[in-house]
C-alpha cells in the first residue's frame, strides 16, 4: 500500500550501527532516503525515532523503514513484516550484504587460538543477536565446546569493552560494529582479533507489512548513491542488496544462554 498523506503516526529508525559521531550522516541520508520516497508517492516521518526500544519501532503497524538483525527477522518478525533489502556495508571477504563476527581477546593475552579460552568469561551482547551470540556459538560448537561463564552486555561496544577492562576474555562483536569501535574508541587498541566466523546475511531493512518493498528499495538504493563521498565513508555503505527470505530462516537458532 502506497501512502500518500502524511500521518502523524508514521515511524522509521536506523538505530543499528549508530553512534554521535554518524548521527548527522545518518540524518543526511534519511532526508535523502524521505525526498526518493517522496518522488514515489511514499509519506515518511520528517524524523527518525532513533530512541524509540527497537521491538516497539520493529512490531508498530506505521514502520515506514528500519533495521533489524538476521535473529529477530527469523525468530519474530518475518512473517510481520516486509523485507526490504540488505545494506552492503563492504565487509572483507564477505559477499555483498553479508556479514561476520569477530572475536576479539585482549592484546597482550598470550593464548593463540580459539581453543586455548575454553573456560573463558565470554561476552555478547543481547540473546537474540546474530553477531553477538549465534554466530560465534555455532562458531565456537564446532569446536568442541562452549563458554560455560557468560556476560550479556546489552551492547556490541559494552562487550568489546569489558574485554579491555578486563572483566570478561573474548567477546564477540558485529564486524561493522567493530569498524566503527577502531574507528572512534582509544581502548581498541587493547584489543585484538583472534578469529571469524563464516559470513551470515546482514543485517535487513524491513517495513510494516503492506508497505511498497520495492519502491522502498529504490528509494535506499539512490540516496545512497547520492551521499556525499564523506557520508558514504563515514556510513560505510557500499549499496543495498537482495537477499532472499529464506537465507535468513536457514541459520540455525542456538538455545537460550539463560535456559542451560
Amino acid at each position: 500500500m502506497t501512502r500518500q498523506e502524511p500521518d502523524a503516526a508514521m515511524i522509521a529508525s536506523l538505530m543499528m550501527y549508530r553512534r554521535p559521531e554518524l548521527d548527522d550522516a545518518i540524518a543526511r541520508y534519511w532526508g535523502l532516503i524521505r525526498a526518493n520516497l517522496a518522488l514515489s508517492g511514499v509519506a515518511a516521518p520528517k524524523v527518525l525515532s532513533q530512541e524509540v526500544e527497537e521491538f516497539a519501532v520493529w512490531n508498530d503497524p506505521d514502520l515506514v523503514l528500519s533495521q533489524t538483525c538476521g535473529m529477530p527477522y527469523r525468530l519474530w518478525l518475518h512473517d510481520k513484516v516486509e523485507l526490504v533489502g540488505t545494506p552492503d556495508f563492504g565487509v572483507k571477504d564477505c559477499p555483498p550484504g553479508y556479514y561476520r563476527s569477530v572475536l576479539v581477546v585482549r592484546a597482550d593475552d598470550t593464548r593463540s587460538n580459539l581453543e586455548a579460552f575454553e573456560g573463558a568469561r565470554f561476552a555478547y551482547n543481547e540473546v537474540f543477536s546474530q553477531s553477538g551470540y549465534a554466530a560465534p556459538y555455532a562458531h565456537v560448537m564446532a569446536r568442541g565446546f562452549w563458554f560455560e561463564h557468560r556476560l550479556r552486555t546489552h551492547g556490541h561496544l559494552n562487550s568489546a569493552r569489558s574485554v579491555a577492562e578486563g572483566k570478561t576474555d573474548i567477546a564477540a562483536l558485529d564486524a561493522v560494529s567493530w569498524r566503527l569501535i577502531r574507528a572512534y574508541e582509544p581502548f581498541a587498541k587493547q584489543l585484538r582479533v583472534l578469529d571469524l566466523t563464516e559470513p551470515t546475511p546482514g543485517l535487513p531493512l524491513i517495513a510494516a507489512k503492506g508497505q511498497p518493498a520495492e519502491l522502498i528499495f529504490g528509494a535506499v538504493a539512490t540516496a545512497i548513491a547520492q551521499l556525499s563521498e564523506t557520508d558514504r565513508q563515514l556510513l560505510g555503505l557500499k549499496g543495498i542488496t537482495r537477499i532472499p527470505r529464506a537465507a535468513y530462516l536457514s541459520i540455525p537458532n542456538p538455545p537460550d544462554p539463560d535456559s542451560d
